[in-house]
């Protein structure tokens, strides 16, 4: 059990210093603590929502939800040169080859062997499955209707973050996330004329493992700098990236142009590498639950990605929800504020 979680406060005992004044063990321990953790490089314990800190992770894991907004349009331009297989097998192996060359470059040393575990559950959520089932999804679905898989992840994040990492964010924060939920899903059914399509079973499994590798990424996060996270979770996924290449390119017809092309470096380089970093060094900074409310916002981003990029109608409901769902994230922002408060007054 770790000690910051205790709500009984550390003994402190007095220690005297040569000008007279007193200070207390607890609180030389809290110095060299910190001093620590700013030395060996790590993210540490989460920062606090309202300081600068805790803004700059909010505004991080923004940048993350607007890249990853871009996916499902850059897939769908990928379709247009790669088969399924292929196209998967390539986005990670570009993607593991920007992350090596990223490490190599900064010398960084490998993880310790214990949280090789916790990487391949990232590498097997959100460099394999999700790029994959969603992938295999796009090719019956609209980009609008797979965009209920998103409306539904940041509320799947937020409980397995829950289970997973300890974190009890309010009654309040759970009421705002089932709201915005609730809108995003309700909009999306609508815009797809509330029918399911063959892609369905798809979306649903990709939820599951993209949850779960937000989850341990965002966890992972906190011992590790985000870029680290996602950097050896893709070298981890290269030799298998790189066997995928080899066995899809031969069977599926490659049509390269100009989208297809553009599609592929996108979802390499700005979905997976780029996007993943910000995303969890906003989620060490916030709390994996905060950050997962975030993401309610995507479907609408997507929508209007959707709309500029491929030309698929956008219905004149889409303004009245994106003004629901910024209330219902403004909310769940206020909430996890507040509980983060309650937090740290318990731990003074």
């Amino acid at each position: 059990m770790r000690a910051d979680n205790s709500a009984i406060p550390p003994a402190s005992i007095a220690v005297a210093e040569p000008d007279g004044t007193s200070r207390t063990t607890s609180a030389i321990m809290s110095k060299a603590t910190a001093a620590t953790t700013a030395a060996a490089g790590g993210s540490g314990s989460r920062t606090a929502p309202g300081s600068s800190a805790g803004r700059s992770g909010t505004v991080l894991a923004g940048l993350g939800v607007v890249a990853f907004s871009l996916t499902f349009p850059a897939t769908a331009w990928g379709l247009e040169s790669f088969g399924p297989w292929s196209l998967v097998a390539l986005r990670s192996v570009l993607a593991a080859l920007i992350a090596g060359s990223a490490l190599l470059a900064a010398r960084v040393p490998p993880p310790e062997r214990r949280h090789w575990a916790g990487l391949a559950v990232v590498g097997g959520g959100v460099v394999v499955g999700f790029p994959l089932l969603t992938t295999l999804a796009l090719q019956t679905s609209t980009t609008s209707h797979a965009a209920v898989v998103v409306g539904l992840l940041p509320l799947t994040t937020a409980v397995l973050g829950s289970l997973r990492t300890g974190e009890r964010p309010s009654r309040t924060f759970w009421t705002a996330a089932l709201a915005g939920a609730a809108v995003v899903i309700g909009f999306t059914v609508q815009q797809s004329g509330g029918a399911l399509a063959p892609g369905d079973l798809y979306l649903f499994g990709a939820l599951l493992v993209c949850a779960a590798g937000y989850t341990e990424g965002g966890r992972l996060a906190r011992l590790m700098p985000g870029w680290h996270v996602i950097g050896w979770a893709l070298v981890l996924c290269l030799p298998l990236a790189v066997a995928g290449s080899l066995v899809a390119l031969p069977l599926e017809p490659v049509h390269l142009n100009a989208h297809g092309v553009l599609g592929l470096v996108w979802v390499a380089a700005g979905s997976t590498f780029l996007g993943l970093y910000v995303w969890y060094r906003g989620m060490a900074a916030i709390g994996v639950a905060r950050a997962s409310q975030l993401q309610l916002a995507q479907p609408l981003l997507t929508l209007v990605w959707s709309f500029l990029l491929l030309g698929e109608e956008m219905s004149a409901a889409a303004p009245v929800a994106a003004v629901a769902v910024l209330v219902c994230i403004a909310a769940t922002q206020r909430a996890g504020r507040g509980a983060a408060g309650v937090s740290r007054r318990v731990r003074s």
